[in-house]
């Protein structure tokens, strides 16, 4: 396997926002999951990854009791709700992008790939 992994594949996301503060919580779709995301989607990685949004700082939490992450990004949402024109002034459709990340297929992603498609 050397096509990229879309994160998709191996988490679900959820998008909060408060005011021009956007927060994205990545859970793992299993356990074994985990360490394959920790490694690869890193605050600068998704800092790049959301670069067109000119994010002035990421920040990673780790959440390893709940197989999660919470990404925060500040003023990516063009002021917030109320000050924004866009569509999506609550950054709710920003999770699907974070969900578009590529992973490189490495030993860590292949496992958490298998046990995702055991549990299926």
């Amino acid at each position: 396997m050397t096509d990229p992994v879309l994160l998709h594949r191996l988490a679900f996301a959820r998008a909060g926002d408060k005011g021009n503060r956007l927060n994205l919580a990545l859970v793992c779709r299993v356990p074994e999951a985990f360490d394959a995301l920790a490694a690869q989607v890193t605050a600068e990685r998704v800092a790049a990854h959301f670069a067109a949004r000119h994010p002035s700082r990421v920040v990673r939490y780790d959440l390893p009791n709940l197989n999660a992450f919470n990404f925060v990004l500040d003023d990516v949402l063009d002021g917030g709700v109320n000050a924004s024109l866009g569509l999506d002034g609550h950054g709710k459709t920003l999770s699907f992008h974070l969900l578009a990340l590529p992973l490189d297929p490495d030993a860590a992603v292949r496992r958490a790939l298998l046990a995702v498609e055991t549990t299926i």
